[in-house]
């Protein structure tokens, strides 16, 4: 009866997990804590090992010396200076220029700003908020319909989980790195390969360009289905826009981030630069940026890092809960349990990913990326990897499907994002049905890669050999 007991403790470990979250308890804290409650009860009856606790301290340790880990605050800090440095509101006025003429324009004006911040900042919610703000009472103005342009917002937000640099990449990075190594061993690989940040930034690259264009597609076949609700703007405001000096206002709005993102992203894929160094060149630019915008004060600068230091307190709290909760759970040999679930189920290394998937695509609804990253990603990653697939593409796979998970109501965050600065007259079902479009072309993304896994890892092979 008491090992019957103990096979199972990793499965009430995730339900109270689960349950604790939905009563609003602090993610880091609730893991950290059930995690230490079930160790304190196993080994009262006999069932866990307490030794397993005693691998904590260089788990913490090593957490507090990964280089991979300090690009976080630093992609963090690009990413809210650039929001500071009123960089979406010049690239929307540019975009606004160049296509609004055309029916559909704003929308795509929208998307392709959305893919430019991606690749600037890579932080969801201050895209979605700040798109939000900026857009959408633009675009209700000039006659969209309220759920269309409710959902290109959120999707063109979103952005920022697939195209680097993704902060979701930086940590899916250093995860499914340990992940990588430790199903090498299980094999008897005793001198187990890595995958880098770098690996996945360069796989990921191609799947987010490809979806931006499924993305504008869909806009423009519903431009042509239904003119009515991507009415072109009036032909006044784009003479406006498009007025005397235009280009030397496109040229100031393109070029710096589009220089920045070359420097970034370029110094990784060129190998001039890890990860870690290329975003204290963003954070550096983006510093320059806001100053040759004429938006950098000391008052802006304290506020960015204030705002930076909350984000990576989160993230690296939610580290160190997870890192307790992980060994606990193979203390009762949860790792072992998830292991026989996996390799029984029918078809075999596709039946494992398509139920994996499902799973983190439901937790997505009630838990952020971040805890998906840390508790999930450990507890299958050796397993899937020992079955043979491609770290880059399982990597570009998880962060795809996150993101889909961020759009998906009624628990998706960019909607709770965009509901925060919608105007009243927004309906909340207006923003669930506009969203569910892309949530369907986000679906046939995933059901590309899946097909044709060279889409994620043709690149990286070409470019690292």
């Amino acid at each position: 009866m008491i090992e019957h007991l103990a096979e199972w403790m990793p499965l009430w470990m995730f339900l109270t997990v689960a349950l604790v979250l939905l009563l609003g308890y602090p993610v880091a804290f609730t893991l950290a804590g059930t995690a230490l409650i079930f160790a304190f009860i196993g080994e009262a009856a006999g069932l866990f090992d307490p030794a397993f606790l005693a691998a904590l301290p260089n788990r913490l340790f090593g957490i507090m010396t990964n280089e991979t880990l300090i690009a976080v605050p630093l992609f963090v800090f690009m990413g809210v200076m650039l929001e500071r440095s009123k960089v979406a509101e010049n690239l929307l006025d540019t975009m606004s220029a160049l296509f609004g003429s055309l029916r559909g324009g704003l929308g795509i004006s929208v998307t392709l700003v959305g893919m430019l911040l991606a690749a600037s900042t890579g932080i969801v919610g201050a895209t979605v908020v700040t798109m939000g703000l900026l857009s959408l009472p633009t675009m209700l103005r000039r006659g969209y319909s309220p759920a269309l342009a409710s959902g290109t917002i959120c999707a063109a937000g979103t952005l920022g989980q697939i195209i680097p640099p993704s902060i979701i990449l930086v940590l899916l990075g250093d995860v499914l790195s340990s992940a990588y190594q430790q199903a090498q061993l299980d094999m008897g690989i005793f001198a187990p390969e890595t995958v880098s940040v770098g690996d996945l930034f360069t796989g990921a690259l191609i799947p987010g360009l490809i979806l931006v264009g499924l993305y504008l597609i869909y806009l423009l076949l519903v431009a042509w289905l239904k003119p009515a609700s991507m009415p072109a703007m009036d032909a006044a405001e784009v003479a406006a826009l498009r007025g005397p000096g235009v280009i030397r206002r496109m040229s100031s709005a393109l070029l710096p981030p589009l220089v920045l993102i070359v420097a970034v992203l370029g110094s990784i894929m060129g190998g001039l630069a890890t990860p870690t160094e290329a975003a204290s060149v963003g954070a550096m630019g983006a510093i320059l940026l806001a100053i040759s915008q004429r938006q950098f004060s000391l008052a802006i600068l304290r506020d960015v890092a204030r705002s930076t230091t909350q984000v990576t307190s989160m993230v690296f709290l939610i580290l160190i809960g997870a890192s307790v909760f992980s060994l606990v759970f193979r203390g009762y040999g949860g790792d072992e349990l998830v292991a026989e679930l996996l390799t029984g189920l029918p078809g075999g290394v596709f039946g494992a990913v398509l139920v994996v998937m499902l799973v983190m695509f439901l937790l997505g609804f009630v838990l952020d990326f971040i805890e998906i990253t840390f508790v999930v990603v450990p507890i299958v990653g050796p397993i899937l990897l020992a079955m043979g697939l491609d770290p880059v593409w399982l990597g570009v796979m998880i962060a795809i499907n996150l993101q889909t998970s961020f759009l998906t109501p009624p628990f998706g965050f960019a909607l709770f994002y965009l509901r925060g600065v919608a105007p009243a007259e927004v309906k909340t079902g207006q923003i669930y049905r506009g969203v569910v479009p892309f949530i369907l072309i986000q679906l046939l993304m995933l059901g590309l890669l899946a097909a044709w896994p060279a889409i994620a890892t043709w690149l990286p092979g070409v470019v690292y050999g």
